[in-house]
């Protein structure tokens, strides 16, 4: 298995508000897997998309990407078919607040991780709403490592032993809910640090979790993590 990492260039036609980068991101993004039949139906359905993107970098102190300047967006993948599909499209892809200049693609070595920690909000869509208003931490917790080891099997096609430990410590860098916007309703999230056990599958999880995010709306920009090598 392998991490790709896609640096795509873009240029900002009109200031976009950091609460709102995600979802124009996402727009071309849709765009571009919208460009061949089999990749539109993949766009459509629901399944595990097995892949994952920043924000745009370098940050804006006033949380405002601006008009005319050129940022860079890290998207990551396991999938080498996306991979290939992006490098044919996405450096062609343009909407009325982004024009994708160019992409830049290389792999992510797998070396033993130390941590994983959150660069875009970490999502999980409990069915009475935000998690720490009526679920557990230790529910937040089960839900984690479960949705990890789910989008792991679905992609491996096999179903591993989930009697193991994948963290030793987990922080949450955020006080308060992370509020972003999507499809007009505002998605609450949580910036999070893990530190990743030794053993094996822990190992190959972590390594995994790089190219797909955490927990859920993966697909969306939210759970995109970087990491810290031992």
């Amino acid at each position: 298995m392998k991490v790709w990492q896609l640096a795509l260039k873009v240029y900002i036609k009109k200031n976009i508000k950091m609460e709102e980068s995600q979802v124009e991101i996402s727009r071309i993004i849709d765009s571009c897997l919208a460009k061949e039949k089999d990749f539109l139906k993949f766009h459509s359905i629901n399944q595990y998309k097995n892949y994952t993107f920043s924000s745009f970098y370098p940050l804006e102190k006033n949380k405002v990407y601006l008009a005319g300047k050129i940022y860079t967006i890290t998207l990551r993948t396991v999938d080498e078919k996306i991979v290939n599909h992006f490098k044919k499209f996405l450096d062609n892809e343009s909407s009325d607040m982004l024009k994708a200049l160019s992409v830049e693609i290389k792999t992510v070595p797998k070396k033993y991780i130390e941590r994983i920690y959150s660069i875009t909000s970490v999502v999980a869509k409990f069915e009475n709403g935000y998690w720490r208003t009526n679920e557990s931490l230790e529910s937040f917790e089960k839900r984690l490592k479960e949705n990890l080891i789910k989008k792991y099997n679905d992609f491996t096609n096999q179903k591993i032993n989930e009697e193991f430990d994948l963290f030793t410590f987990m922080k949450f860098e955020n006080k308060k809910p992370i509020s972003t916007n999507y499809k007009n309703i505002k998605m609450l999230g949580d910036k999070l640090t893990l530190n990743v056990s030794e053993n094996k599958l822990a190992q190959e999880l972590a390594y995994f979790a790089l190219g797909t995010g955490l927990l859920e709306m993966n697909g969306r920009g939210y759970g995109y993590v970087n990491y810290k090598w031992l």
